[in-house]
């Protein structure tokens, strides 16, 4: 390996490891391991798990609470069902949108720690604001929503960005790491509906502490880091990667590379693929949520189970089935087996196309027998959640292995631009459903995923020539 740089070094404004092809690896962090992986990782961890609660528990009541009748026992906003899909749509995907202003932020002025600690008690503000705006105040309640979209610009990107910074290129307990980190988001997004469904779907309490209940969440994981961010992380994040110096000076930023043009050209053909797939599986909080309200026989004995438990379908599997994808891929990184990116993308389509054929098995069974069995969204779930982990944690992984260091959080907030092109074309398909069936936008929805995996995998050996080894395994730390 070459010698770090002085210029890097000044550059972070603090002590660096050396440089591999050019490329910054992780700076110097408190000792000590946990599963092999630095101590700040399960840091990170505990910081995104309760940002998720916050954010799946508001998801879970939103389009719930928009289609509520305003003069029933749990007044909601009276919204039809095609206009509150829309605006799910919408909200999801402006979420998704401020993550790479926020990144350009954090890499030119504030650094990723202190923008992550902004975000966190903005959204926690956005939280309450929705919550007061029930019963009855729409507008209040669309102030609420803007603030969450403004505070997960500053948080979203670059704690993701942080987790790719503890690591050095090459080095194989990468996606495992990002796939630990992803336990951390659905441990979170797992309990939220029990806890924030169960207080806002019953009419003893309503909507409003439902809301109270994720921002409460999203105060810890600002708490959580105020009090452990210094002993774990070190100076990880705090100074802006690329704005100044040691000394404050202003630094020339250098120009981009071929190898690092062609690593870009990867991320951006990439994201085309993952924003279908991000408008397939945000339908977990839109269509499919108010099908599983509405047509899904949700009675064990005499109890009906929320519609929001469901949403806990997905982070349950996540949690279940992520030690084993991050088993597998460390597995065969170490033996030089692991799949490119590309690869695992292409899994991950088809197996989200096949839960979205259970879907539509799911509206012939509610067609005959009047309710649709509750096992065909389960195993829809299931489906769609070993898809996600073949793209969603893969995604965050690959996107710090292929940006370069000093645009670290920017491209790591335009990578989640596919999930605001996602998310926003979710709602116009979910909004489809004034004209058109369950079963023929499931079907539609199977099709086109299973196009695109076909088409990717027609693409995936230049792909995979442009990322010039950025994903060959080395051996350090494992």
């Amino acid at each position: 390996m070459a010698m770090a740089s002085t210029t890097c070094g000044s550059m972070l404004g603090m002590e660096v490891k050396p440089l591999t092809k050019g490329r910054l690896m992780h700076q110097t962090l408190p000792p000590g391991t946990i599963f092999g992986h630095p101590k700040g990782l399960f840091l990170l961890f505990a910081l995104e798990m309760w940002e998720r609660f916050s954010y799946y528990g508001m998801r879970a009541l939103l389009v719930l609470t928009l289609v509520a009748v305003s003069d029933g026992a749990n007044p909601g906003f009276s919204m039809g069902q095609g206009d509150a899909l829309r605006l799910y749509g919408t909200y999801t995907a402006l979420a998704w949108f401020t993550p790479v202003i926020g990144g350009w932020l954090a890499d030119n002025f504030t650094g990723q720690r202190r923008a992550v600690l902004i975000g966190a008690f903005i959204m926690a503000i956005g939280q309450f604001i929705l919550a007061f705006s029930i019963p009855g105040d729409l507008p209040l309640f669309y102030v609420g929503l803007g603030v969450l979209v403004l505070g997960n610009g500053f948080f979203k990107a670059n704690i993701s960005a942080m987790v790719g910074m503890l690591y050095g290129e090459g080095d194989a307990r990468r996606d495992g790491a990002f796939t630990i980190f992803y336990m951390g988001i659905n441990i979170g997004a797992f309990l939220a509906p029990f806890v924030c469904s169960t207080l806002g779907e019953d009419p003893a309490y309503g909507w409003r502490y439902g809301y109270l209940a994720a921002g409460i969440g999203m105060l810890l994981s600002a708490v959580v880091q105020g009090l452990w961010a210094r002993s774990l992380l070190g100076g990880l994040g705090v100074k802006p990667s690329r704005a100044r110096g040691a000394g404050g000076e202003k630094l020339s930023v250098p120009r981009l590379t071929r190898i690092e043009l062609d690593r870009l050209r990867v991320v951006f053909m990439l994201f085309v693929f993952c924003v279908l797939f991000w408008a397939a599986f945000e339908q977990q909080g839109g269509l499919m949520n108010l099908y599983t309200n509405d047509k899904t026989d949700r009675f064990i004995g005499g109890f009906e189970v929320p519609s929001g438990w469901f949403q806990s379908a997905n982070p349950f599997f996540i949690v279940t089935l992520g030690p084993i994808f991050a088993a597998l891929w460390s597995r065969l990184g170490r033996r030089r087996r692991n799949p490119a990116s590309p690869v695992k993308m292409i899994f991950g389509l088809i197996l989200t196309a096949l839960g979205f054929l259970l879907m539509v098995g799911s509206t012939y069974d509610h067609g005959s027998a009047g309710k649709a069995n509750m096992s065909w969204v389960l195993l829809a779930y299931l489906l769609h959640t070993m898809g996600e982990l073949c793209i969603s944690p893969v995604g965050l992984s690959m996107t710090t292995k292929l940006a370069p260091a000093r645009l670290a959080s920017v491209i790591m907030g335009v990578w989640f631009l596919n999930n605001f092109a996602g998310n926003y074309l979710s709602g116009l398909i979910g909004g489809m459903t004034d004209s058109l069936s369950d079963g023929t936008i499931f079907a539609g929805i199977a099709g086109a995923l299973l196009l695109f995996a076909v088409l990717l995998w027609g693409v995936s050996g230049l792909l995979i020539s442009w990322m010039h080894g950025a994903e060959n395994s080395v051996e350090e730390g494992v």
